[in-house]
């Protein structure tokens, strides 16, 4: 058994006890020279948090625990296949690569497991107005000095 193999099924093990207990069937696992740095198992129904994914639990963990957000030496791998807001996380993170073991498909093919609007992904990339949560942008007065007060540190 390949070091991919050995670390998700490490992720597999964690995401069915999850699932046992009465979560969500998902687990993350970040690495960096062979040590786990940060982990994560879905907490959405026990914590009442649509944010509280394996993946975003397991980098936030890994980002504290090493003391930086840039995680280009670490690899993360996940049970199932990251959603798009885990993946602008994984994107944000920078990991050096990201492995999962179970599709978004093959999810949905097994368990009936659900992407409440039918995808995500479909969603994401149309235009923001006609999304099916509106998205529009409004202009405001003073609305890039954060960005000026960033750059001047």
């Amino acid at each position: 058994m390949n070091e991919t193999e050995v670390w998700l099924e490490q992720a597999i093990r964690m995401a069915r006890e999850n699932a046992a207990n009465g979560d969500g069937p998902f687990a993350a696992i970040v690495v960096r020279n062979g040590e786990i740095v940060g982990t994560g198992v879905n907490r959405v129904g026990s914590e009442h948090d649509p944010t509280a994914h394996a993946e975003l639990l397991a980098i936030r963990e890994a980002c504290t625990r090493l003391g930086r957000t840039d995680l280009s030496d670490c690899t993360l791998y996940a049970s199932g296949e990251p959603c798009p807001m885990c993946m602008g996380a994984i994107y944000w993170a920078k990991p050096g690569a990201v492995y999962y073991a179970c599709s978004k498909a093959e999810a949905a093919d097994a368990a009936g497991f659900p992407d409440p609007l039918g995808s995500f992904y479909a969603e994401m990339s149309g235009p923001a107005e006609k999304r099916t949560i509106a998205v529009r942008r409004h202009d405001a007065q003073g609305k890039l000095e954060p960005f000026f007060v960033w750059a001047s540190r």
